[in-house]
Parts: structure tokens; C-alpha cells; sequence
């Protein structure tokens, strides 16, 4: 069975699941509010994450490196964004996950370093030709 269909039948069934026992703990109207308050504060601090990661992009581009953890990054915590606005606790939890540094690191980090490895070294001077122009001649610049 396709992966992408297996899990559209089963991220439904475990989230009603969740809902379900979490619903039964602490109630119905402060498992409204827990997803309610998971979703706002994962997109702030996915909009955090995400400028962390675009400033962080710029520095590698200015050094003349190829930003390739970022670009990844940055697509995770799009990802991550998704996840926490979809209700669910596990959904929380997989965009949570995503969005610290530490844990995207862990998950990435092993991605992005095959992209550097493929890089081809640069060379620290720039190649040119000159000419020596006397101080008699006409065409001083």
C-alpha cells in the first residue's frame, strides 16, 4: 500500500485517538484550548525559526557557501508550520520536533553535509592580466 495513503488513513484514526483519551483527562474545553494555544505558539516561533534561518542563509551566501542546511531548514520549518496549525496533538508534537534547532539538527544535519561535501573548493584569488603604464603615457587611467 502507498506510504502517502497509509498515512492519511492513519493520522486521522491516531489524533481522534488522542483527542479521545486527552479529552477524557483534562476535559473537552481545555483540550480545545491546548490545541488552540499549540497551534499559536508554533507559529510564532516558527516565524522565528524561519527569519533565524534566512539570516542564516544570507551569511553562508556573503561567505560564498553553498547554504544547503538552511534551504532544508527552511523547508522543515514550512513543514513544521503546517503540522502545528493541523489540529492533533501528534501533529504537534512531529512539528515541534521539527522546529527546535537542536532536534532539526539531529534529524538534517547528516542531509546537509553530503550537499557540502559535493562542493567544489574555491580558490582564494582572482585570476587577470596587467599592463604597466608609464608615467610619460597618455593613457593614465
Amino acid at each position: 500500500m502507498n506510504p502517502v495513503l497509509l498515512s492519511i488513513i492513519l493520522i486521522p484514526i491516531l489524533e481522534i485517538y488522542l483527542f479521545i483519551k486527552i479529552g477524557s483527562q483534562i476535559g473537552a474545553f481545555n483540550t480545545i484550548l491546548l490545541i488552540f494555544v499549540t497551534a499559536i505558539i508554533g507559529i510564532y516561533y516558527a516565524k522565528y525559526e524561519g527569519l533565524n534561518t534566512i539570516r542564516s542563509g544570507f551569511t553562508q551566501i556573503i561567505k560564498n557557501q553553498t547554504p544547503a542546511y538552511e534551504i532544508i531548514s527552511g523547508a522543515a520549518i514550512a513543514f513544521a508550520a503546517i503540522l502545528l496549525i493541523l489540529p492533533g496533538f501528534a501533529t504537534d508534537f512531529l512539528g515541534f520536533l521539527l522546529i527546535f534547532p537542536i532536534t532539526r539538527k539531529l534529524i538534517f544535519g547528516n542531509i546537509s553535509n553530503k550537499f557540502k561535501k559535493n562542493e567544489p573548493k574555491r580558490k582564494n584569488f582572482i585570476e587577470g592580466e596587467y599592463e604597466d603604464i608609464e608615467d610619460n603615457d597618455d593613457r593614465k587611467i
